[in-house]
């Protein structure tokens, strides 16, 4: 059975006119449970990690001033949220969300959290909308726990993860790969086992070509026994911050392939759902259902 990560509190509510798309964590499940991709059973509750969990990535300074409200306001406008208790909350239980889909992945071949993806928050600092690293620490609590010993992190997101470049960036168990446009945010980019700087405009075809070119040959080379895979749909074409132009039949495409190696090489494969920006609500929605849809199709 396919095992979703889902939680009320994914739907932070922000000031109105804020250009974060919150709607889309509850739109998302509805429409699943709507159109019978998912039934209620497949939904799970995730519990927030501890302090001592979370410790293992992210600094003992950075939690303590948001675990006291005392993060400075200049660090909190880097963010991008305003800075609340329920905010810290919630970003402990989307990252033990990811943390219990991998766990569900190792049993189910795969698992998908419906939030996630929070790849811009480095050890010390979160920024990009991004307050805890979960992909990140949910790689450090299998590694340390003995569950994994080579992860690789596929980053599908339109945006580098510069934040799980940099945690990572002396780690040898994991392998960081990047496929994000070249000219976006953020402007200073990390350093990931593998970048591909993606120029503007580029369109679909393209994009699936240098995926196919480039993914077999870490699964190879690497060889992970595990893998925590990004897939935001922000390289949508009409995608207001994405500048790709990639259609969404080719952003399927893109979640079957990935899903589809994962599965064939039967390495357990745990997702989270990263960005997605589009004008139109509904289509961020149905790009997002894709890869529910896909993984089901694959899988179950």
């Amino acid at each position: 059975m396919l095992k979703v990560a889902f939680d009320p509190i994914y739907k932070y509510q922000l000031p109105e006119g804020h250009r974060f798309p919150m709607e889309k964590y509850d739109l998302l499940p509805e429409q699943l449970l709507y159109e019978g991709t998912l039934q209620t059973e497949n939904f799970f509750t995730p519990k927030a990690l501890t302090n001592e969990e979370i410790l293992l990535t992210h600094t003992e300074e950075y939690l303590q001033k948001l675990d006291t409200m005392t993060l400075p306001r200049k660090e909190a406008i880097k963010i991008g949220f305003p800075m609340t208790e329920t905010l810290v909350r919630r970003g402990k239980v989307i990252a033990g969300g990811t943390y219990a889909c991998a766990q569900y992945a190792k049993s189910h071949g795969v698992a998908l959290n419906i939030a996630g993806g929070t790849h811009h928050a480095y050890a010390n600092h979160g920024e990009g909308f991004c307050v805890f690293n979960d992909i990140s620490i949910s790689a450090n609590l299998m590694l340390e726990r003995k569950e994994a010993n080579r992860i690789l992190v596929i980053d599908l997101d339109v945006h580098q993860g510069n934040g799980t470049a940099h945690i990572f960036r002396d780690r040898p168990e994991v392998f960081t790969f990047s496929m994000h446009g070249a000219k976006n945010y953020p402007h200073r980019k990390e350093q990931s086992d593998l970048d591909i700087g993606l120029p503007d405009q580029l369109e679909g075809p393209d994009y699936l070509r240098i995926l196919s070119e480039n993914l077999p040959k870490i699964l190879d080379q690497f060889e992970p026994d595990f893998i925590f895979y990004l897939s935001g749909v922000d390289i949508l074409e009409n995608d207001k911050l994405g500048r790709l132009k990639v259609k969404k039949s080719d952003c399927k495409r893109r979640d079957h392939y990935v899903l589809s190696l994962c599965h064939q090489h039967q390495i357990p494969v745990a997702v989270s759902m990263g960005g997605g920006y589009a004008d139109r609500l509904a289509d961020i929605i149905d790009a997002h259902a894709n890869t529910f849809r896909t993984a089901q199709e694959i899988y179950f």
